[in-house]
């Protein structure tokens, strides 16, 4: 892989981050020095702590949202341009946004804070028709107000560590504001020299599925719109200067659960899919939910995403077992899936069904078949609608009893499903040995959780 980094473990602080170093900063007591000198493509960067840490806020800690409003990173270019005195201003802002890099940082001082070689590597990157482009003082003063707590990189949240696991799965932790922690995953894909990142829309979770470390702790409290934005943020620029790969593909299947935070996540899928902006294709981001209700699908109705279910079982007895929050039946559930679906965009029908493979609990030829026969309801019920299951061998969280299934059950759980005309795919592993696989991301940083 092109991304393999000299330790397994490398620790830092939000500053990693861009080719280049800032000396001083703009206004001085908005911002904080966080860019770096560029790294040659043979090198890796090595990081250093830069900052003080930020103090934990109880009070906020503790409730389930954040501040209502947003930074530049959550807006539009017709939002910002208002904010900031015009449309060439703020194209020119997501330039930056897009890279990874804060353009109140880059433009704020440049006689100090670049030389010639880092900006020219930068500006190589953007659009040609904006290479000569500049945000000038009066631009920058008006994208300091619409960014009060210092530009989006320190100002949403800072980049505290950074694990990479021996197959370049690399994990970001990302502190915010009020000192609680969330985790980021960057998946490198060989094959299609593209990368996926898994994100998280919450600090914790309270559907408390019995498979999943981030259910332990709880729901501390929902990620702003800004806070889900500012992990694809940093995760860009963690691939621009470490040589991986770009990311193509998000998946909401981090800390959290979508549909109990379902404002932000979708405000986050918008931002995401809108080509002025971050420029992903809907297709390639994929909203997960656990589907505490019927109702939680069509929370998402008109979000620009594909939506999976993280189904688990396909029988009611099965379902309370691993998902203990359940509260409806799976026929229940389901149609609240087939309803939405009906009403989504043909290129949207498409729809995936996370299913957590666990030895001796969930991984019989019975439940492949009675899995199949619940898929195939979905398909009969929507026109035009294509339904993959994807197969999630169990990984290991600390659990008394569950253990990962062997090879050879999973293949024969897959062949259950294909026999049965349901397209099956099994997730590769990623991650496990830095506990960045699916299931166990949790984080240290806890309060008291909402209800």
């Amino acid at each position: 892989m092109m991304h393999r980094s000299p330790s397994n473990k490398i620790r830092g602080l939000s500053l990693i981050m861009s080719f280049f170093v800032v000396a001083k900063s703009f206004p001085t007591h908005h911002l904080a020095p966080s860019l770096f000198r560029t790294t040659p493509p043979q090198a890796r960067p090595s990081f250093q702590l830069m900052h003080s840490t930020t103090e934990e806020n109880s009070a906020s800690a503790a409730s389930q949202t954040t501040s209502s409003s947003s930074s530049a990173i959550s807006k539009n270019i017709s939002e910002l341009s208002k904010e900031i005195g015009g449309n060439g201003r703020a194209l020119i802002a997501w330039d930056f946004y897009r890279l990874g890099i804060d353009p109140e940082l880059f433009f704020g001082d440049p006689s100090s804070a670049l030389d010639e070689d880092a900006r020219n590597e930068i500006i190589k990157l953007l659009p040609s028709k904006r290479q000569t482009q500049v945000l000038g003082n009066g631009a920058l003063r008006e994208l300091s107000k619409v960014n009060p707590d210092g530009g989006v990189e320190m100002g949403i949240a800072s980049l505290s560590d950074i694990h990479t696991s021996s197959d370049g799965t690399t994990k970001l932790l990302l502190k915010m504001k009020d000192g609680l922690e969330v985790e980021t995953v960057i998946i490198p894909w060989d094959d299609r020299k593209r990368s996926t990142l898994c994100v998280s829309s919450q600090v914790g979770c309270r559907q408390g599925c019995t498979f999943c470390a981030t259910g332990r702790m709880g729901r501390l409290r929902n990620l702003s719109a800004d806070e889900i934005l500012i992990q694809v943020y940093f995760a860009t620029k963690i691939c621009r200067v470490s040589n991986i790969f770009k990311i193509d593909n998000i998946v909401f299947m981090g800390m959290g659960e979508p549909a109990d935070n379902s404002d932000a996540v979708s405000t986050a899928t918008r931002i995401l899919t809108d080509r002025q902006l971050f420029q992903l294709s809907q297709s390639k981001v994929t909203v997960s939910t656990v589907a505490p209700d019927p109702q939680s699908f069509s929370l998402f109705a008109d979000a620009p995403c594909v939506l999976a279910w993280s189904v688990h079982a396909a029988t009611d007895e099965l379902r309370k077992i691993l998902v203990p929050t359940t509260r409806h039946t799976m026929e229940e559930l389901r149609e609240g899936l087939v309803e939405v679906l009906r009403r989504r965009p043909k290129r949207l029908r498409t729809t995936m069904l996370e299913y957590v493979l666990i030895d001796g609990m969930n991984d019989r030829i019975e439940d492949a078949v009675a899995l199949a026969k619940f898929s195939q309801g979905i398909i009969d019920a929507v026109p035009q609608c294509k339904v993959v299951v994807n197969i999630i061998p169990f990984n290991d969280i600390g659990h008394p009893t569950y253990k990962q299934p062997t090879m050879d059950a999973v293949l024969a759980f897959q062949r259950g499903l294909i026999e049965n005309d349901i397209t099956a795919y099994i997730r590769t592993t990623r991650g496990d040995d830095e506990s960045a696989a699916c299931g166990q991301l949790a984080t240290s940083k806890r309060t008291k959780p909402v209800p």
